[in-house]
């Protein structure tokens, strides 16, 4: 082989083993390429790999708390549900109370006493016992009512059921019926007599006054009471019974009570029949007004007269007042009887002067109904001026209860009279309040002797003591002493003895008509003188 194939031969594997290096460096750059592009994958796969773990992650914390949250709500709605739950059956429970008990006073009502008794009788029943049922019913509540408001009223209600509520026992149960009634169940008891130990304790407890919104209000209550088995086997006739007796407890004085007697419902039909009657005695003009003369006890001059109202029964004949003026308080028609009563006897003075009769004092008894009406004083006032009556030769008799029941109010009404020019005299005094300061308070110009005291005077050492005592006090203070009731001699003589001003009653004249009354003036001396 020659040189120059030599050559070339050395010049062709130098060029190709430049190829191949060019070519392995091409590889090489392809191979630090694709290691590059590798790592990038891988980094870019961790990349996702940490993005997908990181999703995955939120998801699951955001599941996780939805889950949370679920949870929560479900345990508030469990919460609000329990407590919603709890207000349904408050609202029941309160519901079921009103049902069952007064709004005012919060003591059983109707419903409550009505099931109460129903299961007090079947025990009673079963275990051979007896048990009373107590009806009550204030005196004169309409008139404070109708006079300071329904305001004081309720509150004079409270005061009444508090007090009724501490003389009883826990087991027994007191229940308010509606108005100013009340009704008291006494279980197991062994006699009668405990139920009226029970009604006495009550009666006592609320002589005593209620102080009301600056007032001190005097109250008391009628009682009416029925024994179980003896005056009834079931509620209603227990409780119809009780009521019953309750009436005769009011006809026959007030503040006491009254067992129930079988004889009482032929008494409560009677009463039923008058009140009907009564209602349509004044525009039927049934009423007529007799008339008592009072006398000066030192010479037997006749120096004033009491005007007494009288029914002329279309059935029943003449009616005393006791017959009828309950009934005419309890049915809210002693106000027109009244007015009427101090028209008539105005009208009737002012006749006898205008037929040259000598003047003397008229007096007209005051319920304690008109004394607290709003247009008490005005209707005085103009029955006087259409009568063309001077107030002087007005006389208004008020009881001591009429007075006491409101003092505050009283006095002003009292003294505006006494302004007008009216007499005021005290009713039955000596049988009200033990009190005596009102006589101070009060302008108060006579002082009427009850004729229980007088009645029993002479046979009576104590009786004789306090009619002597009020004569005396009566002196001292300057006022005018009538003694009522007077009926003999004997208390005739007594009574001058004692230098009391005036009497009155059957032994100096009975009541009698205007026209005979006139004619007993025309002498202008009692009989007996």
């Amino acid at each position: 082989m020659n040189k120059n194939n030599k050559d070339s031969m050395s010049k062709e594997s130098v060029l190709l083993s430049r190829e191949k290096l060019v070519t392995a460096r091409e590889k090489a750059v392809d191979l630090r390429e694709n290691a590059v592009n590798l790592r990038e994958s891988e980094a870019d796969l961790r990349e996702r790999r940490i993005h997908a773990a990181e999703t995955i992650q939120a998801a699951s914390d955001e599941h996780m708390m939805m889950l949370q949250q679920a949870n929560a709500s479900l345990i508030i709605a469990t919460i609000e549900a329990q407590k919603l739950a709890e207000q349904v059956q408050m609202a029941k429970d309160q519901l079921d109370h009103l049902v069952h008990h007064d709004a005012l006073t919060d003591l059983p009502n109707r419903i409550l006493l009505n099931d109460r008794l129903a299961q007090a009788i079947a025990l009673a029943c079963r275990e051979g016992e007896q048990l009373a049922v107590m009806f009550m019913d204030l005196d004169g509540f309409k008139y404070i009512n109708d006079s300071l408001g329904h305001g004081i009223g309720d509150q004079l209600l409270l005061s009444v059921a508090q007090c009724m509520a501490s003389c009883v026992r826990h087991s027994d149960t007191i229940s308010r019926q509606g108005g100013d009634e009340f009704v008291l169940v006494l279980h197991s008891i062994e006699r009668a007599e405990d139920a009226a130990f029970s009604a006495q304790k009550i009666l006592e407890a609320l002589a005593l006054p209620h102080r009301i919104d600056q007032h001190d209000l005097h109250i008391s209550v009628s009682i009416g009471i029925s024994i179980y088995p003896d005056d009834g086997r079931d509620a209603e006739t227990l409780i119809k019974n009780a009521d019953t007796a309750m009436y005769y407890a009011k006809e026959n004085g007030r503040n006491n009570y009254k067992f129930f007697e079988q004889n009482m419902n032929t008494l409560a039909v009677e009463r039923q029949a008058i009140e009907a009657n009564l209602r349509r005695a004044l525009e039927r003009q049934e009423f007529v007004l007799y008339y008592q003369p009072k006398v000066n006890l030192h010479n037997g001059a006749i120096v004033g007269v009491e005007a007494l109202i009288r029914w002329q029964h279309p059935e029943l004949g003449l009616l005393l007042p006791k017959q009828f003026v309950l009934i005419a308080e309890d049915c809210g028609l002693i106000l027109p009887i009244g007015r009427w009563v101090l028209r008539e006897a105005c009208l009737q003075a002012r006749i006898w002067q205008q037929a040259g009769l000598p003047p003397i004092t008229i007096a007209v008894n005051t319920s304690a109904l008109e004394f607290r009406d709003k247009t008490f004083l005005e209707n005085i006032r103009a029955t006087l001026k259409d009568a063309c009556l001077e107030s002087r030769y007005l006389q208004l008799e008020l009881t001591e209860s009429v007075l006491m029941r409101d003092a505050d109010t009283a006095d002003s009404v009292l003294h505006e009279l006494a302004e007008l020019g009216v007499n005021l005299a005290i009713d039955d005094f000596g049988t009200g309040y033990s009190s005596l300061s009102y006589l101070r308070q009060f302008p108060i110009d006579t002082l009427k002797i009850d004729q229980s005291f007088v009645n029993q005077m002479i046979s009576n050492p104590d009786d004789a003591t306090i009619v002597s005592a009020v004569i005396s006090m009566g002196k001292s203070l300057k006022k005018q002493v009538v003694a009522e009731g007077v009926e003999t001699s004997e208390q005739s003589a007594f009574l001058q003895v004692q230098r009391c001003d005036e009497g009155q009653g059957y032994y100096f004249g009975r009541p009698m008509a205007a026209e005979a009354f006139a004619a007993l003036l025309q002498t202008g001396v009692a009989l007996p003188f």
